[in-house]
């Protein structure tokens, strides 16, 4: 069995982990719906949503790997990051691990992820990293297409038939609390900020708030109260579903160390 590797704690390789697992996770849980959509047009789109979703999240683990080894670190490559980290070393919010839900609820964290993505990609297009850069350039025009095509399903969802809006209301209420933590700033944040790396999270708030506001009005719905509860995802203390997701991603790696196709 292929032993761990053990990664950077410097805050510009930790606000990128954030990043590329946040994606890396979403895609695994978004993987699920593969055969299983209500549709077959859905079938595809989210699996092709979970690509470009990967495809993000190879990016910026790849530079990940490059910047620790800048720092006078290992070189780790994407696919030691993805595979080789145990849970604890994993930077992913936490509302990406929770279980795939219905589609109601797949859709709205579709929908509060891509909106999020969409806002820190336009900031890191103007990253002092330029690859970092570079990648958020072709990611942004990934993120616009991922949120307008949750957000109209939030809507038609939402401001449909009886049982829909019930299904609406009831992710609404299970996802909500685990927002908060998308914009808790941190020692990381404020370094990547200081440095120009990228943006504080909790700098997104606010234009995340209005536009997330805007399609929960029109789908006839009313955001919940805040909670004082914190999600710890970010500082790499996960729920207990993040567990289950790496040993499935992680199995064939870790019994075959270094297999290619």
């Amino acid at each position: 069995m292929q032993a761990s590797i053990h990664v950077s704690s410097a805050p510009s390789v930790q606000y990128l982990l954030r990043i590329g697992d946040t994606c890396l996770i979403l895609a695994q849980r978004l993987a699920e719906w593969c055969g299983h959509a209500p549709m077959l047009e859905e079938d595809i789109a989210l699996s092709n949503m979970a690509l470009d979703l990967v495809g993000q999240a190879r990016a910026v683990l790849t530079r990940a790997g490059k910047l620790e080894a800048e720092l006078g670190g290992a070189m780790h490559d994407e696919d030691q990051l993805a595979f080789l980290r145990d849970e604890r070393d994993f930077r992913n919010l936490t509302l990406v691990e929770l279980p795939r839900g219905d589609f109601a609820a797949t859709m709205l964290r579709n929908f509060a992820l891509a909106t999020f993505l969409k806002l820190l990609w336009l900031k890191l297009e103007r990253s002092s990293d330029a690859e970092l850069a570079g990648i958020a350039g072709k990611a942004v025009k990934e993120a616009r297409y991922h949120q307008e095509h949750a957000s109209d399903w939030v809507v038609r969802l939402g401001d449909g038939t009886e049982e829909s809006a019930a299904r609406m209301k009831a992710a609404l209420d299970l996802l909500w609390p685990y927002v908060a933590e998308i914009f808790e700033s941190d020692d990381i944040d404020e370094q990547a900020s200081a440095a120009g790396l990228g943006p504080r999270w909790a700098d997104l708030r606010d234009d995340w708030r209005a536009e997330f506001s805007d399609v929960i009005a029109a789908a006839r719905l009313t955001l919940p109260a805040d909670r004082s509860f914190r999600s710890t995802g970010k500082s790499g203390r996960h729920s207990e579903h993040l567990g289950y997701i790496l040993a499935e991603m992680q199995s064939l790696q870790r019994s075959f160390p270094g297999g290619v196709w």
